[in-house]
């Protein structure tokens, strides 16, 4: 039985902060340009080093190396749309870019999964995607879906696989990071043009879009560059995330690593609007920092929150919308840890005006899936939500004559005004649960058991057989080749 998806609930702040100043963004911008125009970054692709050559970049064919002047930077991204829509499979899960709301999405890539029924840790597959997009479909804090783990029982066509699964799944926008190569590319934008049912659809409402990383330090993947290329080309929205890794492909400083990451991010958006000026696109960096100790990766320290709401900012100053990080954990399993590392960046992201973010749902430096993690991460989620929504001041909230009639020592109880205002009052359906026999129950255990729930009871809008028949092809045709 089909049932209704809830309707997306977006984190839209009612007060905004600013954490970097003017004269601080514009040091990180120029900063930015003079490291495109004297160091340049690394271009394996052909494809594009042509297209750097005819738009004015200084290019090396022999060492793969393109340097961007200022000028040519600040044109090619004087193209860049600072607001459009990602759509949905469902018109009324469209995401409005236009600076008013945040989206929070998933987390994606991971390559193990805690079994739904065993327990047991194992590699990820594609009926874990559709899993996920499953319930993804079903809670409002998520905003649109990232295949949260990859399908490796599709090992050669897993991006494509991943999709699959989660078209079938979810009427919410699809993001993927998987899609790398023109060959890739091609079939992907071919289910895209399923989803949306028309070319005009696609290219006005597109249901998906695509993330590429870069490489670090100041460098581009080939894969990544020529399929965002085929993405542009057909209006899908495309996105470079730079990871950066302070300490060892970054500077020791805050404010080195954001240049780094930045000056790979521009280079790859510059190309982006040469080829098709007016491309959809959005800038994304989250960085790690490198442990001094061991030489981890940790995604979440005390100046690493700090990273990604900064990121942000700079992505509004070169006028474009951002996928900021959020949810990023390094914690082993979800609990106090993964919750802490949580809500700072997410309540800092939303404040500073990111458009979109990802992040939910994952363990072990977005590496390992615990189904019930993507509730946990909603409940944070909400809670922010609570928080950045601001304070109602109308006379009905300020309640004075409320106040005036029940008085001193009185009580509000039994009061007409609180039986409505307090249904109107919103509380967390994981913690807070009464135990039998009294107190209350592990949020952890009602996470897994609310997981278990939408799995058996929500079952989104599916696609009309026309549709499941075509992307089946599409996978066949794939899969031969």
């Amino acid at each position: 039985m089909i049932s209704e998806t809830p309707k997306l609930q977006p984190i839209v702040p009612e007060y905004h902060v600013r954490i970097l100043e003017d004269e601080q963004l514009d040091k990180l911008q120029t900063a930015t340009l003079e490291i495109l125009e004297q160091v340049g970054v690394h271009c394996p692709s052909e494809k594009a080093l042509h297209i750097y050559a005819e738009h004015g970049g200084w290019v090396d064919f022999t060492h793969q190396v393109v340097k961007l002047p200022r000028q040519v930077v600040m044109e090619a991204m004087s193209h860049a749309p600072r607001f459009y829509t990602m759509g949905a499979r469902d018109p009324s899960f469209d995401l409005k870019l236009d600076g008013t709301a945040f989206y929070c999405a998933t987390d994606g890539c991971g390559v193990e999964t805690i079994d739904f029924i065993t327990r047991q840790r194992r590699p990820s597959n594609k009926d874990d995607v559709a899993r996920m997009a499953q319930v993804t479909d079903y809670l409002s804090a998520i905003g649109f879906y990232w295949p949260i783990v990859s399908a490796q029982d599709h090992p050669k066509t897993a991006p494509l696989h991943e999709l699959d699964a989660s078209f079938n799944n979810t009427v919410k926008h699809v993001q993927s990071e998987t899609v790398m190569g023109e060959w890739t590319a091609h079939y992907a934008i071919e289910m895209a043009d399923v989803i949306a049912g028309d070319e005009r659809t696609r290219r006005q409402r597109p249901p998906l879009s695509l993330l590429v990383c870069s490489i670090a330090p100041l460098a581009q993947d080939r894969d990544g560059l020529e399929s965002a290329l085929l993405f542009a080309e057909a209006d899908l929205p495309v996105g470079f995330m730079s990871m950066v890794n302070t300490g060892s492909t970054a500077p020791a400083t805050i404010a080195g690593t954001l240049v780094t990451g930045d000056a790979e991010i521009i280079s790859a958006l510059v190309l982006i609007q040469m080829a098709h000026p007016g491309a959809p696109v959005f800038h994304s960096l989250m960085p790690g920092i490198m442990h001094p100790r061991t030489g981890d990766y940790q995604s979440s320290t005390f100046e690493g929150s700090l990273l990604y709401p900064l990121g942000a900012e700079m992505a509004h100053r070169w006028g474009v919308p951002t996928l900021a990080g959020v949810f990023g954990t390094d914690a082993l399993v979800p609990g106090w840890q993964s919750a802490a590392e949580a809500e700072s960046s997410l309540l800092l992201c939303a404040m500073v005006g990111a458009e979109t973010g990802s992040g939910l749902g994952l363990v072990e430096s977005c590496m390992l899936l615990y189904p019930e993690a993507v509730l946990l991460d909603a409940d944070v989620y909400h809670r922010v939500r609570n928080e950045a929504a601001g304070l109602d001041t109308s006379p009905e909230a300020l309640a004075l004559e409320v106040i005036k009639e029940v008085g001193p020592r009185g009580h509000f109880l039994a009061h007409r005004h609180t039986r409505t205002n307090l249904r109107r009052r919103q509380f967390s359906d994981l913690t807070g649960q009464p135990r039998l026999g009294g107190g209350y129950r592990d949020p952890l255990e009602v996470a897994r058991e609310k997981a278990n729930w939408i799995l058996e009871n929500h079952h989104p809008q599916p696609l009309d057989e026309a549709q499941q028949e075509e992307l089946t092809r599409i996978l066949k045709a794939a899969d031969r080749v």
